[in-house]
């Protein structure tokens, strides 16, 4: 598995509507082969900025399956007016991990 790693910088003041465009987006991300799952996380020390984690089965799943798909034109129509600056994308496997039973 694989995990996209996506640090977002939302223009000011428009957090909400932001927030409210990424729900509906998320449909288009999670209809794709290879998706399997997503979080939106917001910094509490900055509020315009938030990261964006989704695990792939791979990487091919993220940059050929979703970005060259009918859904990503959606999601970008959806959100991309909303980033300042655009924001860097990174792939990243584990090495190792550890979860509290």
């Amino acid at each position: 598995m694989i995990l996209e790693v996506a640090v977002l910088n939302i223009k000011p003041s428009l957090e909400s509507k932001f927030e409210k465009d990424f729900t509906l987006a998320s449909e288009y991300i999670q209809s794709v082969k290879g998706y399997r799952s997503h979080t939106l996380r917001r910094c509490l020390e900055d509020n315009s900025q938030y990261i964006l984690l989704v695990d792939w089965v791979d990487v091919e799943s993220h940059e050929v399956g979703f970005r060259k798909s009918k859904g990503y034109l959606k999601w970008k129509e959806l959100l991309h007016d909303y980033y300042d600056p655009f924001p860097k994308v990174n792939h990243y496997e584990t090495v190792f991990e550890n979860k509290k039973q």
